[in-house]
């Protein structure tokens, strides 16, 4: 079998099983309401953020590319922006990537050294799993999502399986997440933190935290959980990224100066890859000024103000029209109103809608104007299949009451025309005894 033939066999077979990716029609969406996109604070469509991005780009003296690597041309701009990052995120020293992607690869191939251990939650990105695989650490060990007791067994297993990480010789790297993409739940930071800390004495169990969709979204300024948890000091490395809330592109890394000096050297996504271009540069430089002026705080209550408004309607709702939670349901960390006591109770702008018919759903919700995603296996594990909701500060809670208005409606046809099938599959079977007692 050739190259091509092996290539349309993997196609073919996705199709086969309705999980083939395909990039959708930019122009088919025009019309929809959103409820995919990242655009978390609805900065992309911000006039003022546009007006500050022109005006600053006008102004600037480099506007085109970047020149080659950071390692080649190091621009002002790039250096300016890390020190006013690290400042603002209250960091020791930033680093920046073109991608959180990238920044997750590079850190993760490249950190953990041989003998260490990488934990991760059994839900983290892709990314860190890319970087995992390149590593030289001895072992990578994943532990059920947001449990911390399953974390603390699994740390608890690898102090008594191996010496090195008891006398502080090697390390352990914990990789979570503040906010999942595909699950909307928050990680328990402060439980996470103090269990590594309780554990690890020596200070060598260090916890890495991406903050990809908490950046914008919670904390001071939009500065993320960490920050809002005061946890700066307490984590080894932290990720935040510009392309969601912040309408931007690009990532940083914020981490100590000897650790950004070992990744300047290491690091092969930074290395050998050209930097971010300057108008890159200036587009983020003017998301951050959003967030420093207050104005994203604002958006950000708005959106989680949206999020619990749409959980408690829908919840309602499938109660009062008696849904079958096997046909459409809210997760189990949805299930309950929101408590500002529990960090990882807050509202969120990710909430997945759970139904083993992702897609029916998701086309029934286009016919009324409004876009949510299917996602499926492999993206989410077998049997989790979900319809995505992502909010966003500009949607209306008129749109919102619309989109739990069609997830009802839906959900009634279908049980209706379950049932129908039913009935006549039981008048079906009575004909063919009523027959063969003839």
């Amino acid at each position: 079998m050739s190259l091509n033939d092996k290539l349309s066999a993997a196609l073919a077979s996705r199709e086969k099983r309705l999980i083939r990716r395909r990039l959708y029609d930019p122009s088919a969406d025009a019309h929809l309401a959103d409820f995919s996109s990242n655009d978390y604070l609805s900065l992309a469509h911000s006039p003022a953020l546009r007006a500050r991005f022109l005006a600053k780009l006008h102004a600037a003296p480099d506007v085109l590319g970047s020149g080659g690597s950071r390692l080649l041309v190091n621009g002002h701009a790039h250096a300016a922006l890390e020190a006013r990052l690290a400042a603002f995120f209250r960091a020791p020293a930033a680093l920046l990537f073109n991608s959180g992607f990238d920044a997750n690869v590079g850190l993760f191939a490249s950190v953990p050294q041989p003998g260490d251990v990488v934990v991760y939650d059994e839900h983290i990105h892709a990314s860190v799993h890319d970087g995992m695989r390149a590593s030289r650490a001895d072992a990578r060990v994943p532990f059920k999502h947001n449990s911390v007791p399953a974390l603390r067994g699994t740390l608890e297993r690898l102090l008594g399986e191996r010496p090195g990480l008891v006398s502080g010789e090697n390390s352990v790297c914990i990789a979570v997440e503040t906010l999942y993409s595909m699950d909307g739940t928050i990680a328990p930071l402060v439980q996470i933190v103090e269990t590594v800390e309780e554990l690890f004495p020596q200070g060598n169990g260090y916890v890495i935290v991406d903050e990809a969709h908490s950046t914008g979204v919670y904390g001071p300024q939009g500065r993320g959980l960490v920050a809002a948890l005061g946890l700066e000091d307490r984590v080894f490395a932290r990720l935040h990224t510009f392309g969601k809330a912040l309408a931007a592109t690009g990532a940083v890394l914020l981490v100590t100066p000897l650790v950004r000096d070992y990744l300047l050297n290491y690091a092969r996504s930074l290395i050998y890859t050209t930097s971010l271009s300057n108008a890159n540069i200036i587009a983020a430089e003017c998301s951050f000024d959003m967030l420093e002026s207050g104005e994203a705080e604002k958006l950000s209550a708005k959106l989680l103000s949206l999020s619990a408004h749409l959980t408690t309607s829908l919840r309602h709702e499938l109660t009062t029209h008696r849904i079958p939670a096997s046909l459409l349901s809210l997760p189990a960390h949805l299930s309950t109103s929101y408590t500002c006591r529990d960090p990882t109770r807050l509202p969120t702008p990710i909430i997945p809608v759970l139904t083993p018919h992702p897609r029916p759903l998701s086309a029934h919700l286009r016919v009324r104007g409004l876009n949510a995603r299917p996602i499926t296996w492999p993206t989410v594990p077998k049997g989790a299949d979900r319809v995505r909701v992502c909010l966003h500060a500009l949607n209306e809670r008129e749109e919102v009451d619309r989109l739990v208005s069609a997830m009802v409606e839906w959900a009634e046809s279908w049980q209706a025309a379950q049932e129908a099938v039913e009935r006549e599959g039981g008048r079906a079977g009575a004909m063919v005894a009523a027959q063969a007692k003839l």
